[in-house]
């Protein structure tokens, strides 16, 4: 014992994402709820007003599912077209829907038809919202055109044809009742006044618009197209503030959160992007199966629902808190008898003795320490060691390389055995914390176990995979030393423009170093 030394379980630093309130709080969901639908899902909306349904729009049917349910509890199919849209009314009691035809189609939630029907949009309806006094709608369509519609009348208000391509978005004041805004694929987001015959603000926004929002303040304005998402500042007369390039693909929708205080982006690129509204970086990100069509958020944020080009919804519900059951207190020792004797003074006759604490030696040190090289490899290769402590798999590995007895350890193993460490340099070979270990040990295995390819399928395909992962691992620490190789190439030319050193003679014969500036 007193000869042996215990293996140093090297300590990793673990890679990941710096833990924050806002991580805390947008992981704080359960596992998505999966619903498959007809079609594209290309618009989703949370009525305003408790229970908090939502309305999912995708090919030719509007489905209403309550904020628990996997089955729809209402379903309007009375749509000659393809329906792009439905928007709920302030008071969750009416809907409202566009279609492919150009038809605007107005439901009540507790019927099946529709309630009224506005014609005269003559190509396909992606837009619609009531305005702020609940008795008009907004709509734009691919003919170019933003209307404005009296429901109580059925009628035609307003023609607004100021846009010179597809009208894909729009949304209504939530304050004012005359104000609403479009944006288009002319590149172009316009405010449009109900008292004027012209839109009355108009920004750039460089890219075809996907998607706008309206803070409900009304003083800031967000617009997504193309890679960017852009926030205007309305109250300055359409000001930029700010241009964000987080995503890789095109932006598809936008959504608030209940408090204002974040921004979420979704897009093509299958992830979806929060913002912190003060700083407006990213302070989390999800990721989905395919492409983002659409995005919403319930009340206080306690359901998010995304809607995918595959047809798939997917609804996260917020967890909820568990209330920790009052037990009756158990009574324990005061305070003042664990620390009873602590502060005892050695006196002049006592004698002192300390009892050493006994060290146990774990397993695999025990092995090691009698040279059982095999039965150590075989302990720390165990599924529930290198799943939750990998680093220890990764130390005694690096030992048994040390001592020279790793391929001594790896050799002689049969198809099980051997599929165990197969499964653990696939799984942690890419890690770069563990790669310069686990790349030696990898060429050890392929060396001794390459004359018997072929006798077994399973370990085969693994050996293969293996392989694969470590000539990918090698060229690109080729690519890394290259590249280095290059930066300090950079930086020693940064060096010599800075300023050259000359050799010269002083007067008393001793060389003097003398700077020369390029």
């Amino acid at each position: 014992m007193a000869g042996y030394k215990p293996v140093a379980i090297q300590t990793y630093p673990i890679l990941g994402e710096k833990i924050t309130q806002d991580t805390l709080y947008w992981n704080n969901y359960k596992t998505p709820v999966q619903i498959k639908e007809f079609g594209a899902v290309s618009k989703v909306d949370f009525s305003p007003q408790p229970p908090y349904n939502y309305a999912v729009t995708a090919s030719s049917r509007i489905h209403i599912y309550g904020r628990y349910s996997q089955e729809p509890i209402k379903t309007f199919s009375r749509f000659k077209d393809t329906a792009y849209c439905a928007t709920f009314r302030q008071d969750g009691r009416l809907l409202v829907a566009g279609s492919e035809d150009g038809g605007v189609q107005l439901f009540d939630i507790s019927g099946r038809a529709p309630l009224r029907q506005f014609e005269g949009h003559t190509k396909a309806v992606h837009t619609v919202d009531f305005t702020a006094d609940k008795y008009h709608v907004v709509s734009g369509a691919d003919d170019y055109t933003v209307k404005l519609w009296d429901i109580p009348n059925s009628k035609e208000i307003l023609t607004f044809k100021e846009h010179s391509d597809y009208v894909r978005c729009g949304c209504a004041s939530k304050l004012n009742p005359d104000l609403f805004i479009t944006g288009s694929y002319d590149h172009t987001v316009k405010m449009f006044d109900a008292r004027t015959s012209e839109s009355v603000l108009c920004v750039e926004h460089g890219q075809p618009v996907e998607s706008v929002l309206l803070f409900p303040s009304g003083g800031l304005l967000v617009s997504a197209g193309g890679r960017y998402v852009k926030v205007w500042d309305m109250l300055k007369g359409g000001q930029l503030l700010v241009s964000l390039k987080n995503h890789h693909k095109t932006v598809t929708c936008l959504c608030l959160s209940s408090s204002g205080q974040r921004l979420l982006s979704g897009s093509l690129d299958r992830k979806v992007k929060v913002y912190s509204t003060t700083s407006y970086k990213v302070v989390h990100s999800f990721d989905y199966a395919a492409s983002i069509l659409s995005l919403a958020l319930a009340h206080e944020d306690e359901t998010i629902v995304v809607g995918m080009t595959n047809g798939i919804l997917s609804v996260k519900h917020r967890k909820s808190e568990a209330k920790k059951e009052s037990l009756p207190r158990r009574r324990r020792p005061a305070y003042r008898t664990f620390i009873k004797g602590k502060n005892y003074m050695k006196q002049r006759d006592d004698i002192l003795i300390n009892r050493p604490a006994k060290k146990h030696l774990e397993l695999y040190d025990r092995d090691l320490k009698h040279f059982r090289i095999s039965k150590a490899l075989d302990r720390v290769l165990d599924p529930t060691c290198t799943i939750k402590t990998p680093e220890i798999t990764v130390s005694i590995i690096k030992e048994l390389n040390r001592r020279g007895v790793l391929a001594n350890a790896l050799a002689g193993r049969d198809e099980k055995e051997i599929s165990h460490v197969l499964n653990f340099l696939i799984r942690n070979l890419s890690q770069p914390r563990f790669a310069p270990v686990l790349i030696n040990a990898a060429e050890i295995i392929i060396d001794i176990y390459l004359p018997v390819i072929g006798q077994s399928p399973v370990v085969d395909k693994k050996f293969l995979v293996l392989q694969g992962l470590v000539e990918k691992e090698i060229d690109y620490q080729r690519e890394l030393l290259e590249t280095l190789g290059m930066m300090d190439m950079l930086f020693a030319t940064m060096r010599r423009k800075e300023g050259t050193s000359v050799l010269e003679h002083t007067s008393d014969g001793f060389p003097e170093n003398k700077k020369i500036e390029s």
